[in-house]
């Protein structure tokens, strides 16, 4: 049964049911109910039947094709509608998610600078930070956690680096052992050279009791013996404290040639071994003679002196100095009390048979052969130089150059420093407790006062390098793999574990302890004074020294030594380390080559010849009229 067609238009399709245009309801487009506009049809009557039916479904044909275009383009117009808005959302949400992005990786970067500078505060106990610094327990665990991968990781991939390119066996630079400057060997000693008449010493008695290791006591001496001539006094044998830091009870003269020093500086002043018996029974503390060095400012002026302390020496006719390590200043002094200063160093204190002994043994299998005895050995060891020469029947072999590395990473340096090194919790906890112990005054300015951070102390170089920094300073300058190295110092904070990068990279590495055996250092054991004499004779005489702390008092009396008696032959390496610490800054990145060239830059900056700056060292920087003299 066909679908009725609209009432104008069913006629014509009933006049021919069974023509072949007739169209089945599923064929034919009139079937459509859109289709059919009864004011068309009616227009079309006066056709005949044969010609309508074509001409009808022509139009019934266009009219159907243009309503379908209008439902196309309908259709077309909400279709791109709906990608517009779907388009739009997605831009939204992408604007969206690029913001959300941006503000998850500030975020990160924040959390990561928050989290060093908290770990910097815990490592030290930065204890000058606000409480609202303070973190939990969770926060602090994960922080301690990651210095230890610090630690662990932080120079790993420059290690690598510096290891490749030793493989590499490349020869050394031309100037790696000698002074790159030739002014260098124009200035000669001279600091022996007198002008002045004897000292009477009638003014009264000084008494040094000198703190510290055998360098702070040897720095003390040499100024006991500028004050005992500045206040025209008898300067009795100096005594050295105790140390709890140290542990040793070395006096005098156990170190230092006491009969020597007495009759180098009879022409200078007067020197007695003892108080007279009517002075020992005073009670110094009680008549007020005890000065500390609380009382004394540091570097305090040859005024000061004659103030404050030359009165107390006229009334009681005796002054206890106790401390007294670095309580005179290098300027204003007169010249020849500055010249003083430096004939004590380096004329009058010689060490005694038995360091000088040992120390020579030590030198000779350094280089391996003793027959070539090194510029500086006669001022070190004395005769014992030539006796190791005979001792090997005139051998005439090459000996073997070798560097000397002063490692200042024992623990007190390490704590005392304030810096951190990677430890995380536990590093804190302990050097915490050995400053509360050995630095007192130093852990209540951590509690009380706003100390600098960790990495504020690095960045300014205030640090001592550490085995891994020290070891690719080596590299970058040049040393080869094969280099004969010395390592002094005692106790390295870390074991041998802080060393175990300057081992594999430079295989002929010793100690003291390696090359003496077990029978010669016993004399020496349990007195570190002692030990460390033996470490300034071997990095005085090396070929060539490098520090890694400039501040060190042994780093500063070895260089000035090396100074004095080296001729301009003798090259010193004085790291800048604030300048090497922003270069370490960079270790994730850099390469090899361009970190070779500034830690170039930056040591070489360091080597030229200067006439001593105003204020600083003598025993550092000796090159001034006082000490040395200058050839024209």
């Amino acid at each position: 049964m066909l679908v009725s067609d609209p009432p104008e238009t069913s006629r014509f399709f009933h006049s021919r049911p069974n023509s072949a245009t007739s169209m089945s309801p599923q064929s034919s487009p009139s079937q459509s109910p859109r289709l059919g506009s009864s004011r068309l049809i009616n227009n079309d009557l006066c056709f005949n039947s044969q010609h309508s039916k074509p001409f009808l479904l022509s139009i019934f044909l266009g009219l159907r094709d243009q309503q379908q275009r209008l439902v196309n383009r309908t259709m077309k117009r909400k279709v791109g509608r709906v990608c517009h808005q779907r388009k739009r959302v997605k831009g939204l949400l992408g604007v969206i998610g690029l913001v959300g992005f941006f503000f998850l990786i500030n975020w990160f970067m924040l959390l990561r600078l928050q989290d060093h500078r908290i770990a910097d505060l815990q490592n030290h106990s930065s204890q000058n930070s606000p409480p609202s610094l303070l973190v939990s327990n969770k926060e602090k665990w994960r922080k301690v956690s990651k210095g230890k991968r610090l630690q662990k990781g932080t120079y790993e991939r420059m290690l690598a680096l510096a290891s490749h390119a030793l493989a590499e066996n490349k020869r050394e630079p031309k100037d790696l052992w000698k002074e790159p400057f030739a002014e260098a060997s124009a200035w000669i000693p001279c600091a022996d050279q007198r002008n002045w008449d004897p000292s009477g010493g009638s003014n009264g008695y000084i008494l040094v009791t000198a703190n510290g290791g055998m360098n702070q006591q040897r720095v003390a001496v040499c100024n006991a013996v500028v004050i005992a001539r500045l206040l025209n006094s008898t300067l009795v044998v100096p005594k050295f404290m105790y140390s709890s830091v140290w542990k040793d009870v070395s006096q005098f003269s156990d170190i230092y040639q006491e009969e020597h020093f007495i009759n180098y500086l009879t022409p200078d002043i007067r020197i007695v071994k003892e108080l007279p018996e009517e002075l020992q029974s005073l009670d110094l503390e009680a008549i007020g003679s005890v000065v500390t060095d609380v009382d004394i400012q540091k570097e305090s002026k040859p005024s000061f002196y004659l103030k404050n302390i030359l009165p107390i020496l006229l009334k009681n006719r005796v002054v206890h100095f106790i401390g007294f390590g670095n309580r005179l200043a290098f300027d204003p002094i007169p010249f020849q009390l500055q010249r003083l200063r430096c004939r004590c160093n380096f004329h009058a204190l010689q060490f005694v048979p038995k360091i000088q002994q040992t120390g020579a043994l030590l030198l000779q299998r350094l280089r391996k052969c003793a027959s070539h005895p090194g510029q500086l050995d006669h001022h070190l060891v004395g005769p014992y130089t030539k006796s190791n020469v005979k001792e090997k029947g005139g051998h005439a072999g090459k000996p073997s150059r070798f560097l000397a590395l002063h490692l200042r990473f024992e623990i007190d340096m390490v704590a005392h420093s304030l810096c951190e090194y990677g430890g995380g919790e536990e590093e804190r906890k302990v050097l915490e407790a050995y400053r509360a112990i050995h630095f007192p005054s130093l852990a209540h300015l951590e509690k009380t006062k706003g100390l600098p951070s960790p990495s504020a102390l690095r960045s300014e170089g205030l640090c001592p390098l550490t085995p891994e920094e020290a070891v690719l300073m080596l590299a970058a300058l040049g040393f080869n793999r094969k280099t004969h190295i010395f390592v002094a110092g005692a106790n390295i904070y870390g074991g041998q574990r802080r060393l175990a990068a300057l081992t594999s990279l430079y295989p002929n590495l010793v100690t003291k302890e390696k090359l003496l055996s077990a029978t010669e250092l016993e004399p020496f054991s349990n007195f570190s004074s002692q030990l460390a004499a033996l470490d300034f004779i071997a990095c005085t005489a090396a070929d060539a020294f490098a520090m890694t702390d400039s501040g060190s008092q042994l780093s500063s009396l070895v260089a000035g030594y090396r100074t004095y008696y080296g001729g301009g032959r003798m090259p010193t390496i004085r790291p800048n380390k604030r300048r090497l610490a922003a270069i370490f800054m960079k270790n994730s990145t850099i390469e090899w080559k361009v970190f070779e060239q500034r830690v170039r830059k930056a040591v070489r900056q360091t080597k030229h010849v200067f006439e001593r700056p105003v204020a600083r060292s003598v025993y550092r920087f000796p090159r001034c009229k006082e000490c040395m003299c200058f050839k024209e």
